[in-house]
């Protein structure tokens, strides 16, 4: 019901929480055992499904990317890569130092515990039919045949696995998201968890946001160093591409905002035109920033690993996974779950409550994309020896992230 309502995904879970919430003291026990076992399915359903969304979308991402040559292509993707990957280091960093004096025990312990006995009525097991890792390792295999070899099948079949995998997100998934979120809240407001998972969401919503304006003049500063002008100029001609996304929570959407902001700052028409739509695919710094710090604060509650070994082998992964996240409804935070689940082990509760604190603040990190993409921008313009005009990138699809 909650999905055929007219209004954004993010009202939807928005709704959902405060129902889940507000019902989970009140209504009896087979009500909530009803919706543990529809959460049950759902949850097989994603264990199967995430495979293959890796291996559709990353495919298709890298064939689009890859028939581009040049060190244009190579530098953007190079720079962009190795920023959403500092980001990821500098939620990682900031969370070890900040989180566990932000989570007091008693929070984590509510949300650790276990709930009070509740059981869904069945459960159905649906195996997948591939790892992560196999689905990721495929989808390169693939993706760089279809780019670099004369197989139009290959490229065909690839491009109609995305448009499937794409369309099972838009029409069960992201219809089904506040459903399972109302599942997750009302069972543990039911069980006492739902006050300590409150706190720790309000407290760590406010250090991400926080982080997002640091990594934004850290990006300004490095560009403003490289291109020898005042940084915080650069940033403020930024604004409108920020503020355009902070409304749209879509970087594709944003795109013509944020060449626009991109040119005033100086970048030659021949680059912008292709360095920020191609950014709008592959950087993800923002998207990178909110999920490693979402998952430590969990880890961290649940009294799980978080040692940098484990973090590193997530934050690069995330960051190859998460170029699938354009044009998928739900974007970075659906790429990621396989690489939750199968690296820092998350279970489905723990998942819902990483879609419910993304999604809270999705356009926070958008607006961090779109305006990084700037700062990228300035510096591709500055290396690049003869700023000749480029060819542009090709057209990137709409998203709930960026």
């Amino acid at each position: 019901m909650l999905s055929r309502l007219r209004i954004g995904l993010l009202p939807r879970i928005l709704l959902a929480l405060v129902l889940g919430i507000s019902l989970g003291g009140f209504v009896p026990e087979t009500f909530v055992r009803f919706f543990l076992t529809l959460n049950g399915l759902f949850a097989h359903f994603l264990d199967f499904i995430i495979p293959l969304i890796i291996l559709a979308l990353v495919a298709e991402a890298i064939g689009s990317i890859g028939h581009q040559a040049g060190r244009m292509l190579l530098l953007t993707v190079a720079i962009a890569y190795g920023s959403t990957i500092f980001s990821g280091y500098l939620a990682y960093f900031t969370g070890v130092s900040i989180f566990p004096r932000l989570i007091e025990g008693a929070e984590a312990s509510a949300i650790a515990a276990p709930a009070e006995g509740l059981q869904p009525y069945f459960s159905l097991e649906l195996p997948p039919v591939m790892g992560v890792m196999t689905a990721l390792v495929l989808a390169f295999v693939l993706g760089l045949a279809s780019a670099h070899l004369s197989v139009p099948t290959l490229r065909g079949l690839i491009v109609d696995m995305k448009e499937v995998v794409t369309k099972v997100i838009e029409t069960v998934i992201v219809p089904l998201l506040p459903l399972y979120i109302f599942g997750i809240f009302l069972d543990m407001a039911s069980s006492g968890k739902v006050l300590g998972v409150l706190l720790v969401f309000i407290k760590i919503i406010g250090v991400i946001f926080v982080l997002h304006i640091g990594l934004l003049l850290l990006q300004y500063t490095v560009a403003g160093l490289v291109t020898r002008r005042n940084p915080l100029k650069l940033l403020l001609t930024m604004m409108p591409a920020y503020f355009t996304a902070l409304g749209t929570s879509s970087s594709a959407a944003t795109i013509p905002v944020t060449l626009a902001g991109t040119r005033r700052n100086g970048v030659s028409e021949g680059i912008s035109a292709f360095v920020i739509p191609l950014c709008a695919t592959i950087h993800l710094s923002g998207s990178m920033l909110k999920i490693v710090s979402c998952a430590l604060a969990l880890i961290l509650v649940s009294g799980g690993a978080y040692d940098l070994g484990l973090f590193t082998q997530f934050i690069l992964l995330l960051g190859i996974t998460m170029v699938a996240a354009p044009g998928v409804p739900g974007g970075a935070i659906m790429a990621a779950l396989a690489v939750l689940a199968s690296v820092l082990g998350f279970t489905a509760e723990q998942q819902a409550l990483m879609i419910s604190l993304y999604i809270t603040m999705d356009s926070f990190g958008t607006a961090c994309n779109v305006t990084g993409d700037g700062a990228i921008a300035l510096v591709i313009d500055r290396l690049i020896a003869t700023p000749s005009e480029a060819p542009a990138a090709g057209p990137t699809t709409d998203s709930i992230d960026g």
